[in-house]
């Protein structure tokens, strides 16, 4: 069921260089793209582990997320360290638009990857140390986000892969 969960294992920060995650940031949309190409409803409804999300769950999820994370990229660059919000992510998966076409949600990761691409491009090395604080996480520094979102990034895709290798899709 690890396997299933972290097909990638769990974050750990400070994994590859700078160029690589930023590559993730770029790369995202498409490699999403292509892991739920052509998949029909039912498929979608399919969660990728038991107890897990359905592939169109975890295509919203990532939609929010990223959306969480680019403001809160944002939020570090322009405040002094503020205090992020954290949300529900589990509860989110359950409302309405979790239920709708993912066609809602790539074009968002569309936009918001090539914004956060050039934020992150347009940095420098003394911004990549400004910080935010997250409730459960503590201090956080922009080079820890630009981790976590590569990681989260490969994550949620190798999650959609290998469900989809596992079903023979």
């Amino acid at each position: 069921m690890e396997d299933l969960r972290y097909p990638l294992g769990r974050f750990q920060p400070d994994q590859g260089t700078f160029e690589s995650r930023l590559k993730d940031i770029d790369e995202l949309p498409g490699k999403l793209r292509i892991a739920v190409a052509g998949l029909n409803d039912a498929q979608l409804d399919t969660p990728y582990r038991d107890g897990g999300w359905t592939v169109r769950q975890t295509v919203h999820h990532v939609a929010d997320s990223h959306m969480n994370g680019f403001i809160r990229g944002k939020l570090a660059l322009t405040e002094d360290s503020p205090t992020i919000k954290p949300y529900e992510e589990a509860e989110w998966a359950k409302l309405a638009d979790a239920k709708l076409p993912i066609d809602a949600s790539l074009p968002i990761l569309d936009s918001v990857h090539q914004r956060w691409a050039a934020i992150w491009r347009a940095m420098t090395e003394a911004d990549f140390e400004k910080t935010f604080v997250h409730p459960d996480h503590g201090k956080c520094t922009l080079d820890w986000l630009l981790s976590m979102y590569s990681w989260h990034s490969r994550h949620h895709v190798a999650q959609i892969v290998n469900l989809r290798n596992r079903m023979g899709w």
